[in-house]
C-alpha cells in the first residue's frame, strides 16, 4: 500500500460528521476525499476518523475490511486524527472495554459526560494549535484520563485531557468540524505535511455556517 506524497487527506466515510470535516479541509486549501474502502486509503497523507458512535463504527470498520487496512496504512506512514469516537477507536486503553486500534498510548472513558443532553460548548486557548482561543463543541464526549510518555497533551480541562498527540496521531474529544474555526484542521494538515508548518491563514472563517458543508455534498 502506498501512502503519503500526494498531498491528499481522507475522511473515513462510514458514520459521523464526514462532510463537515471535508468542508473544513477544503476551506484551508487541502485536497480531501471521503474513504469508504481500503482502496480509498491509497496515496493519502492523513486520515480523519470522525465522531459518531464508536461501537457502530467498529462494526462497520470490520464489515468493510477497513480495520486491518487502516492498520497497514498506518504502518506504512499514514497519519491519523480521531475526533470523539475516532479518539476512542485509536486509544490503547478503553476503560471497561476492549480497545480497537490501540495505536496511541492513551486511556479513554467512553460517554464520560453522560447522554447527548449533556453536550456543551467551551472556548479555550490551545497554544500549540492557534494563538487565539478556539471554540470547542463536546457532544456525548469521552474523556482522555491518561496519556503515556510518548504522548503530548495539547489541552487539559478540569480532570481530563481533551486533546493530545504523538508523532503521527492526533486525538480530540470535541468536534472542531462543528465550529467556524479552522485551526485544528490546519494543524492536522501541517502535521501530515500537506501545508507549510509556518504558513499563514485565518483561524476563523467568517463565511461559515452550520450548513456550509451542504455545498460540497454533491461532489462526493
Amino acid at each position: 500500500m502506498i501512502v503519503g506524497g500526494s498531498g491528499v487527506l481522507g475522511v473515513l466515510d462510514l458514520q459521523g460528521g464526514v462532510q463537515e470535516h471535508l468542508e473544513h479541509l477544503r476551506r484551508v486549501g487541502v485536497a480531501a476525499r471521503p474513504v469508504k474502502s481500503a482502496a480509498g486509503l491509497e496515496g493519502l497523507a492523513g486520515l480523519i476518523i470522525p465522531g459518531g458512535e464508536s461501537t457502530c463504527l467498529s462494526r462497520l470498520l470490520r464489515l468493510f475490511g477497513l480495520d486491518e487496512a487502516i492498520k497497514r496504512a498506518y504502518a506504512a506512514g499514514l497519519k491519523l486524527w480521531g475526533t470523539c469516537a475516532g479518539a476512542i477507536l485509536l486509544a490503547s486503553e478503553n476503560v471497561g472495554e476492549t480497545p480497537f486500534f490501540g495505536l496511541i498510548d492513551i486511556a479513554v472513558d467512553r460517554n464520560a459526560f453522560g447522554s447527548q443532553l449533556d453536550s456543551f460548548n467551551r472556548e479555550m486557548l490551545v497554544s500549540a494549535v492557534a494563538k487565539e482561543p478556539i471554540p470547542l463543541t463536546f457532544i456525548r464526549a469521552p474523556k482522555i484520563v491518561r496519556a503515556g510518555e510518548s504522548v503530548q497533551v495539547l489541552l487539559q480541562l478540569d480532570d481530563y485531557i481533551a486533546a493530545a498527540e504523538n508523532e503521527r496521531i492526533l486525538v480530540t474529544v470535541f468536534h472542531p468540524e462543528l465550529t467556524p474555526n479552522l485551526a485544528f484542521h490546519r494543524y492536522f494538515a501541517r502535521k501530515c505535511g500537506v501545508l507549510p508548518v509556518n504558513g499563514d491563514g485565518a483561524a476563523l472563517d467568517p463565511n461559515w455556517t452550520p450548513q456550509s458543508w451542504m455545498r460540497f455534498s454533491h461532489h462526493v
